[in-house]
C-alpha cells in the first residue's frame, strides 16, 4: 500500500491526469453529437422507412452512447502508458527502485494506483455520453431510449471498458518505456492501423473472426455496440470475452516489460 500511495502522489502532483480527462470529455461529447446528427440526417437513422441500413431506435441510441468507447479510448490508454514512461523519461525510476527494489511490486503498485483513474475516466465517459448523446438524439428528433435497461447496461459497461483501456496502457508502458515511441505507436495503431484492418476484414469473410480479437474490437465488445457493428462491417465477441481479451493484451505487455525492461540495469 505504501508503494501504491507513492504512485498515486506522483500522478496527482502533475496536471496530466485532469488535462487528458478534459480533452477526452470534449472528444466524447463531439463524437456523441456527430454520431447522433449524422445518423439522424444521413438517412440511416430510425424512421427512415424502407432505406437499407436504417438503424433501429435501440441500435441508434447504443451507437451514440458508446461512441466514446469506439473512438476516444486512446486517452485513457495514453495516460496509463504515461504513468510508467514518464518515470523513465524524467529519470525518476532510479529513485523509485531504490525505495522499492522489488520490481514486480513496482509494476503492481502502478496498476493499483491506476485503478482510481480508470474508474474516473470511465465515469466521465459514461456521463458525457449520456448527457450529450441524449440531448443530441432529442434535438435530432430521435428516441433517447433512456427507459431501456440495455441503454443503462451499455453505459455501465462503458465505465468498465474505458477503465480497462487505462490498465492496458500501464501494461504497454511497462513493455515500451520510451515515452515518444509508445505514444506514437499507440496513436498509429488506434487511429490508423487497426481501423484499416477492421474495415478490410469487413470485406474479407475469412478474416472477420480474427478481427474480433483486435484490441479495439475487444473494447467495443465489452459494451456490445460499436460503429463498426452498427454498419455491418464487423461482429463482436461476447461482453465477458471482450473484457478478457483486452485485459490479456495489457497483462502480456506488462509481463514482457517485467521480463525485459524492468530486469535491466538502469545506469
Amino acid at each position: 500500500m505504501n508503494a501504491v500511495r507513492s504512485e498515486l502522489r506522483k500522478a496527482l502532483t502533475t496536471r496530466l491526469w485532469w488535462v487528458l480527462l478534459v480533452i477526452q470529455s470534449g472528444a466524447v461529447a463531439f463524437f456523441a453529437a456527430v454520431f447522433a446528427f449524422a445518423f439522424a440526417f444521413g438517412g440511416t437513422a430510425s424512421g427512415a422507412a424502407g432505406e437499407p441500413g436504417a438503424l433501429a431506435p435501440e441500435q441508434l441510441a447504443l451507437t451514440v452512447y458508446t461512441a466514446g468507447v469506439s473512438l476516444a479510448y486512446v486517452f485513457p490508454l495514453a495516460f496509463g502508458a504515461l504513468l510508467v514512461t514518464s518515470e523513465f523519461r524524467h529519470r525518476t525510476i532510479e529513485t523509485t527502485l531504490l525505495a522499492e527494489p522489488r520490481r514486480a511490486r513496482v509494476i503492481l503498485a502502478k496498476v493499483g494506483a491506476a485503478l482510481p483513474f480508470a474508474v474516473l475516466y470511465g465515469l466521465a465517459t459514461a456521463a458525457v455520453s449520456l448527457g450529450v448523446g441524449s440531448a443530441s438524439l432529442a434535438a435530432a428528433g430521435q428516441e433517447t431510449m433512456l427507459g431501456e435497461p440495455d441503454t443503462w447496461k451499455a453505459l455501465g459497461l462503458t465505465v468498465v471498458a474505458m477503465g480497462a483501456w487505462l490498465l492496458v496502457g500501464v501494461g504497454f508502458g511497462c513493455a515500451v518505456t520510451n515515452q515518444v515511441v509508445v505514444i506514437v505507436g499507440l496513436l498509429a495503431w488506434t487511429q490508423l492501423v487497426e481501423p484499416l484492418l477492421r474495415v478490410a476484414a469487413g470485406f474479407w469473410e475469412a478474416a472477420a473472426p480474427v478481427a474480433r480479437f483486435l484490441p479495439g474490437a475487444a473494447g467495443e465488445a465489452i459494451v456490445g455496440s460499436s460503429l463498426y457493428s452498427a454498419s455491418g462491417l464487423a461482429s463482436l465477441l461476447p461482453s465477458g470475452a471482450g473484457l478478457a481479451v483486452l485485459l490479456a493484451y495489457g497483462g502480456v505487455a506488462a509481463l514482457i516489460g517485467w521480463l525485459t525492461t524492468f530486469r535491466r540495469d538502469l545506469t
